[in-house]
């Protein structure tokens, strides 16, 4: 049988329904948001917490997020590039600085929700499955009276894979002391079969950097070329294949020391130029003109030119510009009446045609012009 095109007919188009803007843009799987924000109608406005996480090419975003009747409330936020506050230099979005962002953002919910616990503890990060909902005690020592905080894991449209970065950000918060619902069948060391035990070992080597310190001491022995070009920000940072377990152990130690009204403060580093990038000299944050709405009221050109923006009149103000407008034009009509009356000859009582006026005020506007062009 040959080849037999599918036409679709009129009655199919007319039956089509468009999908939702973020469906079209593949931003958003309205499947499983639609299971994640469900709520029962007895627990009323009870907000249903998420933890978000998203990765770009250079950063890790993880957020608590609840849905609300118009948009999305972001309670609390933690970013990769954060991390450069607790001693990592370089490289925000790998498998340890995930699980770093994650620790971090736990320590601030707690922090923001007022609940003490510190998860796991510091110098107890085995890679082993822990949840404080299923704990006994808290990493202090300390019994667990009030329910920790519970945000389910939203992925997006990024695919769950054994050993991916997600579930990096998901033990880092549950060793910080929130609840997030999981199990270790994700993790790195989980096996392909079921039933089998996972490797612990394994995902707690990832959690300290052990499998990049492999790669590292791999090429600087049989390709010192691609070590430069891979490792370059390791090597501009001082940062050897050696220091790196050391170096996750005081970044994870400095994130539990912060007090919790400095995890909840906007730091701002004045030498810190957008995420990446640092300023030659520091930034004035008392400077004029620094909040965007005062850019947008004055905005400063390379050319020097500078444009207010305009401010908004009243009905009296709106009247009299309307009333100097055809006080202007009635004047230019006069004038050209009375020089078509000396060029014609026709008297001031002898009425002249509205049509021939008009045309006359034209030609000399046109004339103007042209001698201002000149």
């Amino acid at each position: 049988m040959g080849f037999v095109k599918i036409v679709k007919n009129k009655a199919y188009y007319k039956r089509f329904q468009v999908k939702f803007l973020r469906r079209r843009q593949a931003k958003t799987d309205y499947y499983a948001r639609k299971r994640l924000v469900w709520n029962d109608k007895n627990k009323y406005d009870t907000p249903k917490y998420r933890l978000v996480v998203r990765f770009t090419n250079r950063d890790v975003i993880a957020q608590v997020v609840n849905a609300g009747l118009t948009a999305d409330n972001v309670v609390v936020a933690a970013y990769g590039h954060e991390l450069a506050r607790y001693g990592l230099k370089v490289n925000f979005n790998n498998y340890p600085a995930a699980y770093a962002t994650g620790l971090l953002l736990a320590r601030k919910v707690n922090a923001k929700m007022n609940l003490p616990y510190t998860g796991l503890g510091s110098g107890k990060v085995t890679g082993e499955y822990f949840n404080l909902a299923d704990a006994e005690k808290d990493g202090s020592g300390s019994e667990i009276e009030r329910k920790p905080f519970k945000a389910y894991l939203d992925v997006g449209l990024r695919r769950t894979t054994t050993g991916a970065r997600i579930f990096a950000v998901v033990k880092g918060a549950c060793d910080g002391g929130i609840n997030v619902p999981h199990s270790p069948s994700r993790f790195v060391g989980a096996p392909a079969e079921k039933g089998a035990e996972v490797d612990f070992e394994k995902m707690k080597k990832h959690i300290f950097g052990g499998n990049i310190r492999e790669y590292m001491e791999l090429l600087q022995s049989e390709d010192a070329e691609k070590f430069d070009t891979v490792f370059s920000g390791y090597k501009k940072a001082g940062v050897k294949p050696s220091d790196l377990e050391a170096l996750f152990t005081k970044v994870h130690a400095a994130i539990r020391a912060d007090k919790p009204a400095d995890l909840l403060k906007k730091n701002r580093d004045v030498y810190r130029h957008g995420y990446f990038k640092e300023r030659s000299k520091a930034k004035d944050v008392n400077a004029k003109h620094d909040h965007p709405k005062d850019q947008l009221a004055h905005r400063h050109f390379a050319k020097g030119t500078r444009y207010n923006k305009q401010q908004p009149i009243s009905k009296q103000q709106r009247k009299a510009r309307i009333y100097q407008k055809l006080r202007a034009r009635a004047e230019k009509l006069a004038k050209a009446k009375a020089e078509l009356a000396r060029a014609t000859g026709i008297g001031q009582k002898q009425e002249v045609p509205t049509g021939k006026v008009e045309e006359v005020a034209k030609r000399s506007d046109s004339e103007s012009q042209s001698s201002d062009d000149e």
